[in-house]
């Protein structure tokens, strides 16, 4: 089986910084897409950054130049460092990856547990 787990959550004030953590493991055969979603309370989830196998990384608007997707060289984990946090980041932020088994050729999405971000104004 697949999983994720995220990590990095936590309580900050506003201004401050956070980095999430998401390590992929089990019989992953290849990663094509790995990225960030949140939700708030009351709203849908939403994008916040996406990378491809490529490299290529895609933000939503309202945190562009603030949070930064990365992940190491192997897609063991991937990481979405958070500067300058806003009270509206406060939200429940889930890593996802668009993959392939060993034991499969369909690309299938999946899904980490979530981690709590809360920004104190």
């Amino acid at each position: 089986q697949v999983q994720l787990v995220e990590s990095g959550g936590g309580l900050v004030q506003a201004g401050g910084s956070l980095r999430l953590s998401c390590a992929a493991s089990g019989r992953i055969f290849s990663i094509k897409s790995m990225g960030w979603y949140r939700q708030a309370p009351g709203k849908q989830r939403e994008l916040v950054a996406g990378i491809t196998s490529g490299g290529s990384t895609i933000y939503a608007a309202s945190v562009k130049g603030r949070f930064t997707i990365s992940r190491d060289n192997t897609w063991d984990t991937l990481y979405l460092q958070m500067n300058s946090l806003k009270p509206e980041d406060t939200a429940v932020y889930y890593c996802n990856a668009d993959l392939t088994r060993v034991t499969s050729k369909a690309i299938e999405p999946y899904w980490g547990q979530g981690t709590q971000v809360t920004v104190s104004s």
